[in-house]
């Protein structure tokens, strides 16, 4: 069977707009791992936009393409930290699972990540998250597509499964752990919790909260 011409126009549109996504997709990344590296090394104060630039190989117009200011980079890099723990969960719930071992997981993930950055720019991340929060809830804009945060698709399961009572407001639970995990990080990045782990310590208050919301007595 002979495509036809308008098919065919369809086929190469369509290969176009997915090449397109992917080159945007990569460019961003360029631009987040040259902003991570110079901040890593200069700071992040001290670090300017000519400076990501030329790290990524860009244009200055390219760079404000995606990202409309500096500290939009910021909240990138809390947006990619909650996508990896997301795969993370995912990859748990192919098996047979334990709900606080998947939290256990996840936030053990988020620590080593948080590990290899400086403290400073872990909380300028957690700051600029809040602030970027507060300007979508003042401007009615749309918040980025994480699939309901960190942990709604894992409570959500877990309550089809039966390991969370059913009538659960997964939603609420989800958003609550998740404030839980940015307060953690940033109380972590300050050094409140001493010799402590973060994943230990946010994995206790996330266990007291099932408990709590669900009725159930802490394991």
């Amino acid at each position: 069977m002979v495509a036809s011409p308008r098919n065919t126009e369809a086929d190469r549109g369509q290969r176009r707009a997915t090449f397109q996504r992917a080159n945007s997709h990569t460019t961003k990344q360029m631009l987040v791992h040259a902003a991570m590296a110079l901040w890593r090394t200069n700071g992040y104060a001290n670090t300017t936009v000519a400076e990501i630039c030329r790290g990524a190989g860009v244009s200055k117009a390219l760079f404000y393409f995606y990202f409309p200011r500096k500290e939009d980079v910021l909240f990138e890099v809390g947006v990619m930290s909650t996508r990896s723990a997301q795969r993370t969960i995912a990859k748990l719930l192919a098996d047979d699972y334990d709900v606080m071992t998947v939290v256990g997981a996840a936030l053990t993930a988020l620590e080593r990540s948080m590990s290899s950055n400086p403290r400073e720019l872990v909380i300028e991340t957690i700051l600029e998250g809040y602030r970027h929060e507060h300007r979508l809830l003042a401007t009615g804009e749309n918040r980025p597509d994480l699939d309901g945060g960190m942990f709604t698709t894992l409570f959500a399961r877990a309550v089809a499964d039966g390991k969370l009572p059913a009538g659960t407001d997964t939603d609420r639970l989800a958003h609550l752990a998740m404030m839980m995990v940015s307060e953690g990080a940033r109380h972590w990045a300050a050094g409140a919790f001493g010799a402590r782990s973060f994943a230990d310590v946010v994995a206790s208050d996330i266990a007291t909260l099932i408990a709590g919301s669900t009725g159930r007595r802490r394991p």
